[in-house]
């Protein structure tokens, strides 16, 4: 299958990389400078989708707390802080996304991240990681004026990477990712694995796959030459 001509868009927390890891080890130390029991992973896990900041009100909330937007500001510069030292220190990419990658830039297809991570941080993700320079354009929530679950955002994302929309998938982990890709007529892969709760199947979207082995089959069931 030849994808010279499509450009297929990841989101980066719960899609390419497990990130979870130094997300909640960083929003505990974020809340514990507020007098704030560590949370729990299981109970956080879900607001990982909607960035850092949300995760920090939403462990707060956990804890029957409720902090003045001023507080929560200082808490989550000092969450970057502590974050941008330590990125990738436990974050990994999910099983089978690196020969994924492989394949699809061995068929032509472009490359590119729409995240809800601030772009900064992103491009040093996936720098640790080496994966930055497979991906023709990486938007972070801080890219373009508005973010998920705004359609701009994967519109002009796809743009940016020199695609159109009319032959471009997203692939995400949450409700966050399908609301977006909906709202953009762009059909999406959604990966079990990520974040989301309930689980992303709960939502119905176009295809979903449990690990990177079945993406290939995915894009068939999608039909991606008709697109």
């Amino acid at each position: 299958m030849r994808l010279d001509e499509y450009t297929i868009v990841f989101d980066l927390d719960g899609t390419l990389v497990d990130t979870a890891p130094d997300l909640m080890r960083c929003v505990n130390y974020a809340v514990g400078l507020a007098g704030v029991e560590p949370v729990a992973y299981k109970a956080l896990r879900p607001a990982i989708s909607y960035g850092a900041r949300a995760m920090i009100v939403r462990g707060l909330e956990l804890q029957g707390r409720s902090l003045t937007d001023g507080e929560i500001d200082r808490l989550f510069r000092r969450f970057i802080d502590r974050y941008a030292a330590t990125i990738s220190q436990e974050s990994r990419p999910f099983p089978g996304l690196i020969a994924t990658l492989d394949r699809l830039e061995a068929a032509g297809a472009r490359l590119a991240v729409c995240t809800n991570k601030l772009a900064d941080m992103s491009v040093r993700l996936l720098e640790d990681l080496d994966m930055k320079g497979r991906f023709r354009f990486i938007a972070g929530r801080d890219t373009f004026a508005v973010c998920k679950p705004h359609p701009a955002h994967l519109l002009r994302t796809i743009e940016q990477a020199g695609g159109m929309p009319g032959k471009a998938v997203m692939v995400g982990d949450s409700d966050v990712d399908l609301a977006m890709a909906r709202a953009a007529r762009v059909p999406m892969i959604a990966v079990s694995f990520g974040y989301c709760d309930p689980p992303i199947s709960s939502h119905a979207p176009d295809v979903v796959i449990d690990h990177y082995d079945e993406f290939y089959a995915a894009l068939q069931k999608l039909d991606v030459t008709r697109i």
